[in-house]
């Protein structure tokens, strides 16, 4: 299967699901996969993180092992829909041992960037909580965090997402997927 034939173009959900399950039962085409969301083509690679998104659980902890190198490359993409993605796909591993911290600087960062969109802010948001949340520490500058920002300019989806962690913290529960 030449998987970038298919991506370099648009593909909607009934092709996704075709492709997972062809992806799926072949590690090759896994590792082909992966390699696409690398590609230097925005739009392949943005086709092969969408196709990454809808994943099942074995394909999910397949990349756990990748999860360094998908850090590398949200800390260095400059595309927020592929950013959205990858952060997306880490939200569906555990955290990374031991934490990096520069992914929490940025996920810190970006939460509260006017510059992004909603969903990377909300992301990076569930994805620092999750970092922080073994930590007390850093549990409290991320609580801080929460309480400084200011919930009346904030877009409904930041809004719903600051409550939920709000709550997660009370509980010491986590939002992973």
């Amino acid at each position: 299967m030449n998987l970038k034939n298919k991506l370099e173009k648009r593909v909607n959900i009934k092709e996704v699901k075709e492709l997972l399950q062809s992806i799926e039962e072949n590690k090759n085409n896994m590792e082909e996969l992966y390699v696409l969301i690398f590609d230097p083509d925005t739009k392949t690679s943005f086709q092969a993180l969408w196709v990454c998104s809808h994943l099942s659980k074995f394909g999910h902890q397949w990349l756990y092992k990748k999860q360094k190198t998908l850090i590398d490359e949200i800390l260095s993409c400059h595309h927020s829909g592929k950013r959205r993605l990858l952060l997306d796909l880490l939200l569906h591993q555990p955290p990374p041992d031991p934490p990096r911290v520069d992914l929490l600087d940025f996920c810190m960062e970006h939460m509260i960037s006017k510059h992004e969109p909603p969903g990377v802010q909300v992301l990076c948001m569930k994805l620092a909580y999750e970092i922080c949340r073994p930590i007390p520490e850093l549990l409290q500058e991320f609580s801080t965090m929460l309480d400084i920002m200011q919930t009346e300019l904030l877009p409904p989806s930041m809004k719903a997402t600051r409550k939920n962690v709000l709550k997660a913290l009370v509980k010491q529960s986590s939002l992973r997927k």
